[in-house]
């Protein structure tokens, strides 16, 4: 695939960009070295001052960034333009709460002084994707900076500009030169810049397949990974729920990013006694909703970002069919309009054996499933390779309590919608990968977390 901007809701190329030399990527690798050295040696105050005003950017230049996105991947504008606050909410965090989480930890043994002290690893290669073009990335640039490391970005190939936005961001902010840098590379150079000596850890949200490959290339040389992986979480309503409010929100689960999200809720779980009443509603605020052009105010559902996820998505809809599944609305993609779109589609009457049991759906397509009580609830929420997100809907505390405790994901939320904080840990468990960003856990991947003892 090669490095451009292609704009998903018209098929057409607008901007192409040729990847780095190896001799350019090694450039690149000494400077970031260099940098360290000096990064390192900064105060806690100066590098709040410089994540500060990374922050102050992305507010005051907020549109334009967001306009960035949506031309590159197809989210709703008002969306770009919500995640680039996001981001500035992340900078702001890490910039006030950073000192906090790396300051000295006594701890009292038989030594005059004993302590913890967290201190930085070095270069930290990202590996990021295109669906959050802005967040996925400043979500690790933050903590990491604000650690004391300097980071390199291999962004998705279809986010270019995205990635070198991020880079003038972080430069304009006046960190030193090479703290941050965007390499506009495929793929195939990943394996040697994680093999590279200078390289520390690295890090990658996205797919199962790209993290396998880049926790395979680190463990040759024992290198620490953070991976966030894909997801198909659950979406629980039992009987005691407010159904209305729990179908609502049912639908921003489902749609957030054009469906394109790993914690979207991708898989909705129901209670039989209110099973009926919560598809009606599900189906008829699916059809109310609008597709269209994404840089449009009142779209609510744009292009999904490549061609290659709208014909997945079509043969996973007619593999769920052919198992004797049922369209309740939606169904195909469009062939008589340009661009990646994706009519909004539930799912029901899935039979097990059918790609819904085992596969994530990357798009705006809503799985229903039937259930008789709690038990059956919590068995077919857990009845999936992922782990990364649950949201499920009671009002009895005795259910809430087995649900908490029970479903097996890195974040369980009750009667809400499942999403990212800057404040709580992110990141899930069995094939949605292990570590995690934000919060205190994020800023403390990525360093040496060294036990001191002194008599």
């Amino acid at each position: 695939m090669g490095i451009a901007t292609i704009n998903p809701a018209t098929g057409e190329l607008v901007k192409s960009f040729e990847a780095l030399t190896d001799a350019e990527i090694e450039s690149k690798l000494e400077r970031a070295q260099q940098a360290f050295e000096s990064y390192r040696q900064t105060s806690m105050n100066q590098r709040a001052q410089w994540l500060n005003k990374a922050g102050e950017i992305l507010e005051n230049d907020r549109e334009r960034f967001g306009k960035i996105l949506t031309l590159e991947m197809g989210k709703p504008l008002k969306a770009a333009i919500a995640e680039v606050e996001k981001c500035a909410s992340v900078c702001r965090y890490y910039a006030e709460n950073a000192a906090q989480f790396l300051a000295d930890v006594p701890v009292t043994t038989d030594a005059s002084k004993s302590f913890v002290r967290y201190q930085p690893l070095g270069i930290i290669l990202a590996v990021m994707p295109w669906n959050f073009p802005f967040w996925q990335v400043f979500r690790f640039a933050a903590p990491a900076l604000m650690a004391g490391n300097v980071g390199i970005l291999k962004h998705a190939s279809n986010v270019p500009q995205s990635a070198l936005a991020i880079e003038e961001i972080i430069q304009a902010a006046g960190f030193p030169d090479a703290v941050f840098q965007t390499l506009l590379i495929g793929a195939g150079k990943v394996a040697a810049i994680v093999a590279d000596e200078r390289v520390k850890a690295a890090t990658l949200t996205g797919s199962e397949g790209a993290g396998i490959s880049l926790a395979v290339a680190a463990a040759k040389d024992i290198k620490k990974t953070v991976l966030e992986l894909g997801g198909s979480d659950p979406f629980i309503v039992l009987e005691s729920a407010d159904v209305e409010a729990a179908a609502t929100t049912a639908v921003t689960a489902r749609m957030i990013n054009n469906g394109q999200s790993c914690i979207a809720a991708k898989r909705f779980i129901v209670a039989e006694a209110v099973a009926d009443r919560f598809e009606k509603l599900m189906v008829e605020k699916f059809q109310a909703l609008k597709i269209g052009d994404p840089m449009l105010p009142d779209t609510d559902v744009g292009p999904l970002a490549t061609p290659s996820i709208v014909q997945e998505l079509d043969e996973l809809v007619e593999k769920c069919v052919q198992h004797g599944g049922k369209i309740l609305t939606g169904g195909h993609s469009f062939s008589d309009r340009p661009g990646n779109y994706f009519p909004p589609t539930i799912l029901s009457d899935l039979p097990p054996g059918s790609p819904a049991d085992k596969e994530e759906f990357f798009g705006p397509v809503a799985l229903l499933f039937r259930v008789k009580n709690l038990d059956e609830a919590i068995k077919k929420a857990n009845d999936i390779p992922f782990g990364l997100g649950a949201s499920a809907w009671t009002t009895v505390e005795e259910e809430r309590d087995r649900l908490i405790s029970e479903i097996e994901a890195g974040a369980v939320f009750i009667n809400g919608l499942v999403k990212s904080d800057p404040r709580l840990p992110f990141g899930g468990i069995k094939r949605s990968g292990y570590g995690r960003e934000l919060g205190i856990q994020g800023i403390h991947e990525f360093v040496n977390v060294k036990t001191v003892w002194v008599k």
